[in-house]
């Protein structure tokens, strides 16, 4: 069985960046509820709009992530959206370091 502690999980998450902005998707308040147990992930990925184009991008950048920690990981990943206000903070954070 798969052992891994939640600090390690989430040093894996905060190297997954974002495809197009300059920051972690832990940075950008994209990743939420956190939780690892029995050899299996679950997250919440908040996004600012649910039918974003780098969506499917997104979670194979995370699941990739947790592969690297241990290929037997389980992810489960639980798609949201953005309150107004989460929203609004990621959109100042990506305008910081917009890549296009």
């Amino acid at each position: 069985m798969s052992s891994f502690l939640l600090p390690d999980v989430e040093q894996a998450l905060s190297e997954v960046m974002h495809p197009e902005i300059n920051y972690s998707l832990i940075n950008l308040g994209m990743i939420k509820d956190v939780k690892c147990k029995e050899g299996k992930v679950s997250l919440t990925l908040k996004l600012p709009l649910l039918e974003v184009p780098v969506k499917e991008l997104l979670i194979q950048s995370i699941e990739g992530g947790l592969a690297n920690l241990d290929t037997a990981i389980q992810v489960d990943i639980n798609i949201e959206q953005m309150s107004e206000e989460e929203r609004e903070k990621f959109m100042s954070k990506a305008k910081e370091v917009w890549k296009f």
